[in-house]
């Protein structure tokens, strides 16, 4: 089964889509389960939307559920812990006194899933691609609210800065988590990518349950517990975040993770032209120069020039 060449652009923007009704999910129910428990919430309510997936795919196509080999799942382990960690560690970020210089810094994960890709897996990094990348992240830092007047010197002078250094291990650990997901679903050979992208997202979306689940029934059952209680609020956040899984595992099971994590930052693109259209509010010239790099990336990566 070979998935069209142009197939992932259409899925990585369904992916987008998904994860901003996710996170607007999980900012509802923060308030109430805490941090970690509106971030459980992303795995345990997901799980059954993930499992039914596995089941259609199977299903409607045909398909025998391959074995997993060693690989398989050494990449789940790695990419499961990875992308928890990166999670755990943003929201640390975020409770930085500086915490826009970190959360800045987390956003080089694009540069650091093209060269983890290529290391780990050979994706190739064409000019065009490196291009791309670069012109993408550097966009969406100028987009990010550091210093509006001066957001490049801001950058350059606080790269060495507690948070900022935090910042770019939160941008390492989800660039890990990106790659290792592609090289799961490659290690299943010779399985059609729908396929090799629901046992993925299944296999993942079960050991996260169990990790964190597991964790917090230690520490503090009590999250769990409300977790429990507020499940009518919550499948609809899990049902998002299982889709918007589901959709960036199938595109990286056809299109290298750098070429689908940079599109996928067209989600910053129109958030934030739907911000300014409801609030009016004038750009900046570094705002219009970080838009303009961005739409840049994004359509050089589609072309795949």
């Amino acid at each position: 089964m070979i998935a069209p060449e142009w197939l992932w652009i259409p899925i990585t923007i369904g992916a987008a889509a998904a994860q901003t009704a996710r996170n607007a999910a999980q900012r509802h129910l923060t308030p109430i389960l805490g941090t970690l428990g509106a971030t459980l919430v992303r795995f345990l309510y997901g799980l059954p939307f993930a499992l039914l997936w596995l089941w259609l795919v199977a299903f409607a196509g045909g398909f025998s559920v391959p074995n997993p080999n060693a690989a398989f799942v050494w990449w789940i382990v790695v990419s499961s812990v990875t992308q928890i960690g990166a999670t755990a560690l943003l929201l640390r970020v975020m409770a930085e006194r500086n915490f826009a210089l970190g959360t800045a810094y987390a956003k080089t994960e694009i540069i650091q899933v093209a060269l983890f890709a290529l290391v780990f897996l050979g994706d190739p990094l064409t000019p065009g691609v490196l291009a791309a990348v670069v012109s993408s992240t550097v966009g969406v830092l100028l987009l990010a609210p550091i210093d509006r007047q001066r957001p490049l010197r801001t950058l350059i002078s606080g790269w060495t800065a507690r948070p900022a250094l935090m910042g770019l291990l939160c941008g390492a650990l989800f660039g890990i988590a990106a790659v290792g997901y592609r090289g799961a679903a490659l290690a299943l050979e010779h399985t059609p990518y729908l396929m090799a992208a629901a046992c993925t997202l299944a296999a993942a979306q079960m050991l996260q349950t169990v990790l964190l689940g597991g964790w917090l029934l230690a520490r503090n059952t009590a999250v769990v517990v409300r977790v429990a209680r507020e499940w009518r609020k919550s499948l609809f956040a899990g049902l998002m975040g299982a889709t918007a899984s589901g959709c960036w595992f199938t595109a990286m099971a056809i299109e290298p993770a750098a070429h689908v994590r940079t599109l996928g930052l067209v989600e910053i693109l129109f958030s934030y032209a739907i911000s300014q259209r409801l609030f009016r509010e004038r750009l900046t010239r570094g705002e219009i120069a970080g838009m303009t790099l961005l739409l840049v990336g994004l359509v050089i990566v589609t072309l795949r020039r």
